[in-house]
């Protein structure tokens, strides 16, 4: 048996993290937890579904709660990934300050406790983890690009299409900007850092040196303006269910080897 803050620390340890960032969050407290529902998004139908199988907790992957609200917080690590690649940090700052300021905007709108407050009067323990997941996936699909020998955005392509999630998907891995004949050049695996990095980020790293920038989604608009404007580069699109999959299936892993019953919802399986 597990509880609550335990089932976090289990998700952090796949980041090798300690602190929790501002994405995740415990909302409601629990203990002697056998039973979890593990999904990509909770609703208050998910946790009906729980309390009528009888299960002891609700694990969601996106941002709820005082989450989302912070959840533009945790965007600052866009930044560090383009000071990587060389992007000027004044430029890279200013990308990511046009990112931070839509989602605030949006989320300052949003009816950002109803879940919280259902598990609530439902009593149903709940938590979501959402970064930390997503950074043991992004380890992941770098190890597995980085196995390989990449010259052409082709290579980059089947390499990720490899791994169970992605081959077991119904989505498949796109070439949205560009070309898969063309050379990947220097390339950036752009996850974990809350969300995609929409026009400007691209932008900032295609006016940097790097030609092919990766992403898990990306919004039609942002994609749009990559046309309008005719930038330089290749934009790779890999599907966000199956990304998501991987952190979740890596969480699901662990928690059954501390013999606790997981139901997943939604989940692409790793099966090879």
């Amino acid at each position: 048996m597990i509880d609550t803050e335990g089932i976090m620390k289990i998700g952090l340890d796949l980041a090798n993290w300690k602190k929790i960032p501002l994405d995740s969050a415990v909302h409601i407290k629990g203990k002697n937890i056998k039973k979890v529902l593990l999904t990509i998004d909770v609703t208050v139908a998910e946790l009906m579904l729980a309390k009528s199988i009888q299960c002891d907790a609700v694990i969601g992957h996106h941002p709820l709660g005082t989450a989302a609200l912070n959840f533009h917080k945790v965007f600052d690590r866009h930044i560090d990934y383009m000071i990587e690649h060389k992007v000027p940090i004044g430029i890279a700052k200013s990308a990511v300050k046009k990112l931070k300021d839509k989602t605030e905007l949006r989320s300052h709108s949003s009816i950002y406790n109803d879940i919280v407050s259902a598990a609530k009067i439902l009593k149903m323990p709940l938590v979501n983890i959402h970064q930390p997941c997503d950074e043991y996936m992004r380890k992941v699909i770098l190890d597995k690009i980085n196995s390989g020998k990449i010259k052409y955005v082709s290579d980059i392509v089947t390499s990720i299409e490899e791994l169970p999630e992605f081959r077991n998907a119904d989505t498949k891995v796109k070439v949205r900007y560009g070309s898969t004949k063309n050379e990947a050049g220097q390339w950036s695996l752009v996850i974990a850092a809350g969300t995609n990095g929409g026009f400007p980020i691209a932008k900032a790293y295609f006016e940097h040196g790097v030609t092919t920038v990766i992403y898990l989604h990306i919004d039609y608009n942002d994609l749009t303006r990559m046309y309008e404007e005719k930038l330089k580069g290749n934009l790779i699109v890999l599907g966000h269910l199956a990304g998501d999959s991987i952190g979740l299936n890596a969480l699901a892993n662990k928690l059954e080897d501390k013999n606790i019953e997981v139901v997943k919802i939604g989940v692409i399986p790793n099966m090879k």
